[in-house]
């Protein structure tokens, strides 16, 4: 009987609510439901503008208070005749009260015309909750619409205004008619609810269909996601290992060619600096020729002297290099560019 708690905090309620969408909650959690304005179940939206449906769970509800006095009998707890405060022998399922062997006695006496069945607290211990329930939905009766006559007893169904009516609001108010029996008329409106039961029961089909198919997008949207992730960690990783290696390369590109620059500019800077020293090493000794020479080291030397400072006048400079031209880094700029 767990369906009988508030599908929200899944607690008793006394105040059970019936929503359009067929859910039931309690007061308590309609109220923290008040700003959405949804059932907290299936999000439907609540047509009542404060959030509070006007329907009663009236099933449940009784149903509750119905499985409380079960279980106060088969607890045996405070089991006591509700006229005397004798132990509690009977129960009556109309008046709803315990009674003991005297007052019982009594209430077969007066009410033996009246469909009251009181059963032995015995026998309904001994018994299950479903047969203790199915008896007292027996021994319901319908009361009147009119709240005048709700000791009524009510057999006739008015379908003018659809409601329950004794024999006095029949045959006194000409405004209610045609009539049913009310039995047929709780019958008919039975086997109306099983018949669009199983019509509901057909359509969830279609439904429960239409979920799996949903359900089973979501899944492959979910593994499409996770491929497509897979994927792009894949590729990833593969440039990033293209890219070190295009790194690798470059990087040793740049060290040979610094490399070959280096030695480059160290071979012609040794023949600047070898240059140098042979001018200033001719620049020496012809200053000293004209300090310190005599005729005859004159014209011994001044042929050999003459032919080396020739040669030197003869040599060139290196040819400065062009900032605007390409480096010995273009090479690796360019593939840098391209990557």
């Amino acid at each position: 009987f767990q369906f009988i708690l508030c599908e929200g905090c899944r607690q008793e309620s006394p105040n059970l609510k019936l929503l359009t969408c067929l859910h039931t909650l309690c007061l308590d959690c309609l109220s923290e439901n008040k700003p959405v304005g949804q059932c907290p179940v299936c999000c439907t939206a609540i047509p009542q503008a404060n959030g509070i449906p006007d329907m009663d769970n009236l099933l449940f509800t009784n149903l509750q208070a119905r499985l409380k006095v079960y279980k106060q009998i088969v607890d045996g707890v405070d089991l006591f005749c509700n006229n005397c405060r004798k132990a509690g022998e009977f129960w009556c399922s109309e008046c709803f009260e315990f009674l003991c062997t005297k007052c019982f006695e009594a209430h077969e006496r007066y009410l033996r015309w009246e469909s009251h069945g009181a059963r032995r607290v015995r026998d309904i211990r001994a018994g299950a909750a479903k047969d203790f329930l199915e008896g007292i939905r027996r021994a319901g009766n319908l009361t009147c619409s009119n709240p005048a006559h709700k000791s009524q007893p009510v057999s006739i169904y008015c379908q003018r205004c659809e409601k329950a009516l004794c024999c006095s609001c029949a045959l006194l108010d000409n405004q209610h008619a045609p009539f049913r029996d009310i039995r047929s008329e709780t019958q008919r409106r039975q086997e109306e609810l099983s018949s669009m039961e199983r019509e509901l029961r057909q359509r969830r089909s279609s439904f429960e269909a239409t979920s799996a198919s949903l359900q089973g997008e979501a899944a492959r949207l979910e593994e499409a996601q996770r491929e497509m992730r897979e994927l792009i960690r894949q590729r990833v990783e593969q440039l990033v290992r293209l890219i070190r290696r295009e790194e690798e390369e470059l990087v040793g590109l740049v060290e040979a060619r610094q490399e070959q620059g280096r030695r480059e500019l160290a071979r012609e800077l040794r023949h600047v600096e070898g240059v140098l020293r042979r001018m200033e090493a001719g620049e020496r000794l012809v200053e000293k020729m004209s300090l310190y020479a005599t005729e005859q080291e004159v014209m011994d030397m001044q042929p050999f002297i003459k032919a080396s400072l020739q040669e030197l006048q003869r040599l060139q400079l290196p040819v400065a290099r062009d900032q605007a031209e390409p480096g010995p880094f273009a090479e690796c700029r360019a593939r840098l560019q391209a990557l």
